[in-house]
């Protein structure tokens, strides 16, 4: 994801401000899809390019906010260029927060898997890396429980080939991803388009579960 993302960055404003993305749709109060009242929890994913994992969780009701970032590793505050360099142990992921009135864990679990390749190792599509893991961060015990489930159904329904390398392990500090990774769909699709096609990464999914 580096070469190409670095080719597309470039065409960038150079106007663009990097700063950390400390406030959420959900802090700002955009509460979209939510009950009223609602208690809001966390789910955390990784699966290879974050850009490409935000609008399969974005668009779903129940789902206040998808913020993209870096967790898994030691480094404290790690900035994109040194997760990329895949020396701090930290992989890309997302963070959802969600409605769980509106929308279960169970679900978010069925979009993640659907939107990664499980069978390969410290890579995802063309991005190669210990940063571009496919992992299940945990929150809690019936995270887990609900994770591990699914991985083994996966694993006893054979409908996937060879061996299932997604970790199941628990979440750790979530550090948000600078501003210009936030939303990328939005804000530049057409470079956004242009790294998910040459990444290959609906051919591959298609390959493994079919059409959508």
């Amino acid at each position: 994801m580096k070469n190409i993302q670095a080719v597309i960055l470039l065409l960038a404003a150079v106007s663009v401000i990097l700063f950390p993305s400390l406030i959420t749709a959900a802090a700002a109060g955009d509460m979209k899809g939510s009950s009223a009242g609602a208690k809001f929890e966390k789910a955390t994913f990784a699966g290879g390019c974050f850009w490409c994992m935000v609008p399969e969780f974005d668009r779903l009701d129940g789902v206040a906010s998808v913020v993209s970032g870096y967790t898994g590793g030691s480094m404290k505050n790690p900035t994109y260029e040194e997760v990329s360099s895949g020396t701090t142990g930290h992989a890309e992921s997302v963070e959802i927060t969600y409605d769980p009135g509106k929308i279960s864990y169970s679900k978010l679990l069925d979009v993640f898997w659907h939107n990664i390749d499980p069978t390969v190792k410290d890579r995802q599509f063309c991005d190669v890396g210990h940063q571009y893991r496919s992992a299940i961060f945990y929150h809690n015990d019936e995270q887990k429980r609900l994770a591990e489930a699914s991985k083994n159904n996966l694993i006893t329904s054979k409908k996937i080939k060879g061996p299932i390398f997604t970790e199941i392990v628990p979440a750790g500090v979530f550090y948000p991803a600078e501003e210009y990774h936030q939303n990328y769909y939005k804000k530049n699709p057409l470079r956004y388009r242009f790294y998910r096609y040459n990444c290959g990464r609906d051919k591959r999914l298609q390959e493994i579960w079919g059409k959508p």
